[in-house]
């Protein structure tokens, strides 16, 4: 009977089904509860557990105490949390040490340099391992789970640098919208006479009035373009209308179309 070939997954294919992971947790408040067990319990030498903060000197103290605990759902209750917890600090550690290993390449040692530190007998396994290092920390900020082969993890790393570009882009040409979302808006103010008598008009006029001395926040800035908006498209209305009656001068007619022409940016 033929062997069966198994199929080759290329290495930077998504996993089909992403690893489970503890994932954040409130570590003080778990480690309180595991105290307060102890302190039910009546615990000799619960005057010696670490803070709740200090984790790891927290667990190791529960272990050597667990016997304290006499009642058998506790000592299993608290037994479990402790595997949670003991989950949750594996996890922050491939975390912690990528971004250890990041540095110390960031600060030039060679992947030789690392062999110890990674417990690896070779520098391509060090590279290996630090691969294998990322894709959790890729996992650990909530990025699609990866394989943790070096073309997948590079490939993820591409996607963030690209997604994050383009955000810096968006942001960049935002910032350069709201730089002339001002002076248009106070310009079409200046020719308010100028425009068409209509209670649309007058009252995004007035909102654009009221918002246009205080723009300094992004959201505020939102509000301002909204207002413009609205007035453009109030005035574009009219205009269809009678262009004569909506911007009555060329000042007028000049400041729509510049209003028009930032809002089609």
């Amino acid at each position: 009977m033929p062997r069966r070939t198994r199929k080759t997954v290329p290495p930077t294919k998504p996993l089909l089904r992403a690893p489970l992971r503890v994932g954040n947790l409130d570590v003080a408040a778990v480690v309180g509860e595991l105290r307060q067990l102890h302190q039910d319990a009546e615990d000799p030498s619960i005057d010696q557990m670490p803070d709740d903060e200090e984790l790891f000197k927290a667990l190791v103290y529960l272990e050597r105490q667990a016997g304290a605990l006499k009642d058998d759902q506790a000592r299993r209750d608290a037994a479990i949390t402790r595997v949670r917890l003991w989950q949750y600090v594996r996890e922050q550690a491939d975390v912690h040490q990528a971004r250890a290993v990041a540095d110390a390449r960031s600060a030039r040692a060679e992947w030789a340099d690392l062999m110890p530190a990674l417990a690896v007998n070779t520098p391509s396994a060090a590279y290996n391992k630090a691969t294998r290092l990322r894709a959790a920390a890729l996992a650990a900020q909530g990025e699609p789970a990866v394989r943790r082969t070096p073309e997948a993890v590079l490939e993820a790393e591409r996607r963030i640098e690209a997604r994050a570009l383009a955000t810096r882009r968006a942001e960049e040409e935002a910032a350069r919208r709201h730089e002339l979302l001002v002076p248009v808006a106070q310009r079409l103010l200046d020719c308010r006479s100028e425009l068409a008598e209509d209670e649309d008009v007058e009252f995004w006029l007035e909102q654009i009035e009221a918002v246009l001395p205080h723009c300094t926040t992004a959201t505020q800035m939102v509000s301002l373009g909204t207002y413009l908006e609205a007035l453009v498209r109030v005035l574009r209305k009219l205009g269809r209308q009678d262009p004569q009656a909506a911007c009555s001068t060329d000042e007028a007619r000049a400041a729509c179309a510049a209003a028009e022409e930032l809002l089609r940016r």
